[in-house]
């Protein structure tokens, strides 16, 4: 049987190739934008990380540095280094390279679940919700239904869900939904600082927002083919940087991963 087409299914993406100890190749489709989507570099990232760890260990944060563009037309090389093995944790770091060199920079922390005390304090707001939510997604991999802008500025939000395969796409069933939350997560950060941009509103269409670095603390195991409402808020502009800040719940109200990621924001040349 032929591979699944890693450009038209997103477990098929996650299904990478093995190259040598501890490296995987893997492809993506052409985004409408030119490149590659930052979420598919952490998301397949994170899937190698995964792929070096014990499935008892959960993804529990990962933070990612965005160094170069990436090329849609070329495979990404990630190289996994087993920082540590302990006996509650391990570390992975990983680099996606390309011919013109390194685009991503990702660390990435597993735990083995402890029997602990489990407090929430952080709550689902009252939204519309997604089934009566128009749905405007730019990917095949995930729904997304937006809500309208929130009081505050650069307050956005979301209902979205992955676009799964039947199969476990080369990682085990809890890694393979952390890196769909992944790829998900990097939506609505640029969304947020684009709306407190005061260039935002007269030429929009020229400003170009890019992704820096990204981080996410994974709290609870999570099903991403299930709708999870996303939240977004920019907390402000300074030197081209934007810094937003968000959360995940599931429809339910439970708080599965919390979300930030620094954006910059330039006129289009």
């Amino acid at each position: 049987m032929a591979p699944a087409d890693p450009t038209r299914s997103f477990t098929a993406m996650m299904a990478m190739e093995p190259h040598g100890p501890d490296t995987f190749v893997g492809a993506g489709p052409r985004y409408p934008w030119g490149g590659l989507y930052g979420g598919q570099i952490v998301a397949q990232a994170l899937g190698a990380a995964a792929a070096t760890v014990d499935p008892a260990y959960r993804v529990h944060s990962l933070h990612a540095y965005f160094i170069r563009r990436g090329d849609h037309s070329e495979p990404v090389r990630y190289e996994v280094a087993r920082t540590r093995n302990g006996r509650s944790f391990c570390t992975r770091t990983v680099e996606a390279r390309q011919a013109v060199g390194a685009i991503l920079s990702l660390s990435a922390s597993f735990q083995v679940d402890e029997d602990a005390p489990e407090v929430q304090i952080a709550g689902l707001p009252e939204v519309t919700p997604p089934d009566a939510i128009t749905d405007t997604s730019w990917s095949s991999f995930y729904d997304r239904r937006p809500l309208p802008p929130g009081d505050r500025p650069g307050e956005q939000a979301a209902w979205m869900r992955a676009v799964l395969d039947e199969g476990d796409g080369g990682v085990s069933a809890p890694a393979l939904h952390a890196a769909a939350l992944a790829y998900i997560s990097d939506d609505l950060a640029t969304d947020a600082a684009h709306a407190i941009d005061p260039r935002h509103a007269d030429d929009w269409e020229n400003l170009a927002g890019f992704s820096l670095d990204h981080a996410i603390w994974f709290h609870r195991p999570l099903r991403a083919d299930e709708w999870h409402l996303h939240t977004m808020r920019c907390h402000g502009l300074m030197s081209s940087r934007g810094l937003s800040v968000g959360e995940v719940f599931t429809a339910e109200g439970v708080h599965v991963a919390t979300v930030t990621q620094e954006v910059l924001l330039r006129a289009r040349r």
